[in-house]
């Protein structure tokens, strides 16, 4: 089991328990982590504040974070994988992407190395809490992007 991973998935299970949406994420630099966040989008009502972004806040203060790796236990969003491009990450390691596949592409268009560890646990994470928030998680998915919907619902 990948450390760093599990340590975003803690995240994710702290948000949970806060009445949140189950997404964590760490920042690592040189084994160890410099950064931690979660979902706070419930719980600070704002909709600004994904899991990644929480992290990048939590981080050290940098010009970048070009030899860092962002863990993720879903897809970053468009909002989250600019983040990711702007401040230089090379590398995003993601526990899945199937509840939200978003931003892939682009952050590859933009040299950044994806990898998808489609992790059984964080997949269960979020197949739970969609089933038991579905209207939640439907209007959080209209947020990032409208046709996140209709491939949701194929």
């Amino acid at each position: 089991m990948d450390i760093f991973m599990q340590a975003a998935l803690d995240e994710a299970r702290k948000g949970s328990r806060e009445g949140g949406i189950p997404i964590g994420a760490v920042l690592v630099e040189e084994g160890r982590i410099i950064g931690r966040g979660r979902n706070r989008r419930v719980q600070q009502r704002d909709q600004m504040m994904h899991a990644e972004i929480d992290c990048l806040r939590n981080a050290r203060l940098t010009g970048g974070y070009h030899n860092a790796v962002l863990y993720t236990t879903l897809m970053p969003c468009y909002m989250c994988a600019g983040a990711v491009v702007y401040f230089g990450i090379k590398k995003v390691v993601v526990g899945e992407a199937r509840s939200a596949p978003a931003a892939r592409d682009f952050m590859q268009a933009h040299g950044i190395e994806v990898v998808d560890l489609d992790w059984a646990e964080c997949r269960m994470l979020m197949e739970e809490y969609i089933s038991m928030n579905r209207k939640q998680w439907d209007e959080v998915l209209s947020e990032l992007n409208p046709d996140l919907l209709i491939q949701q619902e194929k």
